[in-house]
C-alpha cells in the first residue's frame, strides 16, 4: 500500500513574454527560413524570394516555391515599390498599439507581384486619404532589434 499522494502543487505562473505588454508592440521572431528577410530589413532592403525553376517571386519566406513546389529558390532585393491593394481601419487597437489608433492595416501589391500585409505611415488613416491603387514606397520602422517594413505614399518624406 502506497502513501497517500500530496495534492498537486500548482505550477509557478509564467511571466509574460517580452514585448507583449500593453505598452510594447509585438516583435516578430526570426526563424532560419525568415532570417535573410529580417537581415535585409535591418539594412533598409526589402528582400523577397524567387523560384529559379519557374521564375515566380513570392512572399512570405519559405523554402519551397508555392507555384511549382521547387526547392531551388533564391533571395533578391525588391524595388520597395507597391500599390495599396486593400486596407481596414482598426479602431480597436491590438495590445501595444493603444496609442496608435485608429490605424490602417493594409495589404499592398508589391511591384514584383506578391502581396504583403503591412502598416501605412505618413498618411492620415481615413478613407478619403487611403486611395486603392495609390503608389507606395517601403520604409522601415525600428521595433526593438527588428526593422519592420511599412509603407508610405511614394514621394513622401519619412
Amino acid at each position: 500500500m502506497s502513501a497517500p499522494s500530496s495534492p498537486a502543487t500548482p505550477a509557478p505562473s509564467t511571466p509574460p513574454a517580452p514585448n507583449t505588454s500593453a505598452t510594447a508592440k509585438p516583435v516578430p521572431e526570426p526563424t532560419p527560413d525568415t532570417q535573410p528577410f529580417w537581415d535585409g530589413c535591418a539594412r533598409g532592403e526589402l528582400r523577397l524570394q524567387r523560384c529559379r525553376d519557374c521564375g515566380k517571386p513570392y512572399f512570405y519566406p519559405r523554402p519551397v516555391c508555392p507555384e511549382c513546389g521547387s526547392t531551388d529558390v533564391e533571395w533578391f532585393t525588391a524595388s520597395g515599390r507597391a500599390t495599396l491593394y486593400s486596407y481596414v481601419i482598426n479602431y480597436r487597437p491590438a495590445r501595444g498599439f493603444e496609442n496608435d489608433g485608429p490605424y490602417a492595416i493594409a495589404v499592398v501589391q508589391l511591384a514584383e507581384g506578391p502581396r504583403m500585409m503591412t502598416n501605412l505611415v505618413g498618411v492620415p488613416n481615413t478613407p478619403e486619404d487611403l486611395i486603392l491603387d495609390m503608389e507606395l514606397q517601403v520604409t522601415f520602422e525600428q521595433r526593438g532589434d527588428i526593422s519592420l517594413p511599412v509603407f508610405t505614399p511614394a514621394g513622401a518624406q519619412q
